[in-house]
């Protein structure tokens, strides 16, 4: 899909480095630019494999690492090569640092016209907010995700994934594609600029919808869906399962699973409208009545009249699932230190990746290949600690 294009990637942390995985994922030559001691991930742990952090290796996969100190006038004259011989790049300073470092996008653009820029910060490079430090949990709570995460009456809870970070890295993949096929047909890159605050709210979709129908502010959801029933998990005899009846014929179906035919008679329960009005009855029946078997069997049950339902699993049960082993989402590269790691596959392509890379692991064969320059003077810059 994107081979042939060369990506910079300045970007530290999660939403950046998604971003630039995504696209390296996709074909495209990511070339991660880090200061002498790293990107700060590279040290966050336990757990480590074999001194390697985890939580790099997860999001720096097919991606090579070269070391330039951009505060040095040699390491940014050698920044600017590669600039010119690239078609994206991508960082997430806070607003103001790259003018400072002598990368700012104005300069880049003039370099190289048709140089893609994508800057991601935490709350957009205008507006009141523009200066404050974020990180993922922050950014949850600003956007309200947080307060409709959890169960009603409990405190406020982060949703288990870093969604705050990865809806940045998301979208930044998206309007980079955008912006490439954009300049495949005028000649000419652009400016993109994202806010994570303004991703993450993006994602509240039809609950921020709900609020501006009729004011009322959502609550903590639980499993629970505000505008169907039954939608949720429920406790079983032997653990939980999940049950999503979005459609009559679905709530049909589930009565006949349930054996309680009485249900898809009763006035009460004849459309979803009226079972949302009746939520809580309904509700406690439905519990009472799925405690009273294990969850093998009502699972059978609901899935033999095509009603949408799940078990409940740990993260360990759904990567031993045989479904994601057959479409490729386990995966594994071979990493210079780190030894056979295994990792999320591709979800698009599905190819086996490459390994996330060692610092600085590209750095002579990237300077030598895109920026023009000869072993010695690689060595020179080595020597003088530019590189």
């Amino acid at each position: 899909m994107l081979e042939g294009i060369r990506i910079l990637d300045l970007t530290r942390m999660l939403a950046g480095p998604y971003a630039a995985m995504m696209l390296g994922d996709l074909g495209a030559e990511v070339i991660k630019i880090e200061p002498p001691e790293g990107d700060e991930i590279r040290r966050m742990g336990p757990p480590f494999v074999r001194g390697e952090s985890a939580y790099f290796l997860a999001v720096n996969r097919n991606k090579k690492s070269v070391v330039i100190d951009l505060s040095k006038a040699e390491g940014r004259a050698l920044f600017d090569r590669l600039a010119a011989n690239a078609d994206v790049m991508i960082d997430n300073f806070r607003p103001g640092v790259l003018a400072r470092l002598g990368c700012a996008h104005e300069r880049m653009r003039a370099l190289n016209p048709k140089l893609v820029l994508c800057s991601i910060t935490s709350f957009g490079e205008e507006g009141p907010m523009r200066d404050l430090p974020a990180f993922d949990l922050i950014v949850q709570a600003w956007s309200g995700a947080m307060s409709v995460t959890g169960e009603q009456n409990g405190p406020p809870v982060r949703l288990g994934i870093p969604l705050g970070d990865l809806a940045g890295g998301m979208y930044a993949a998206l309007a980079v594609m955008g912006a490439l096929v954009r300049r495949g047909r005028t000649g000419a890159g652009e400016r993109i600029e994202l806010s994570l605050l303004d991703c993450l709210t993006a994602m509240t979709t039809y609950l921020a919808q709900y609020h501006f129908a009729d004011g009322r502010v959502p609550g903590p959801q639980g499993s629970r869906h505000m505008s169907c029933v039954p939608y949720g998990a429920y406790r079983t005899h032997d653990g939980w399962v999940v049950v999503g009846v979005f459609t009559e014929r679905f709530w049909q179906g589930f009565c006949r699973a349930l054996e309680r035919p009485d249900w898809a008679q009763d006035a009460r329960y004849a459309t979803n409208e009226r079972r949302v009005r009746h939520r809580a009855e309904l509700e406690d029946a439905i519990q009472t009545r799925l405690g009273e078997r294990a969850s093998k069997e009502w699972l059978a049950r609901l899935q033999a009249e095509g009603v949408p339902a799940a078990p409940v699993l740990t993260l360990d049960r759904t990567l031993g699932l045989e479904q994601l082993a057959l479409r490729g989402m386990i995966a594994s590269y071979v990493h210079p230190v780190a030894g056979e790691v295994k990792t999320l596959g591709d979800p698009i392509l599905r190819r086996r990746p490459a390994a996330a890379p060692l610092l600085g692991e590209h750095t002579e064969d990237v300077l030598g290949r895109v920026a023009g320059l000869g072993r010695e003077q690689v060595a020179a810059l080595r020597a003088a600690g530019v590189v």
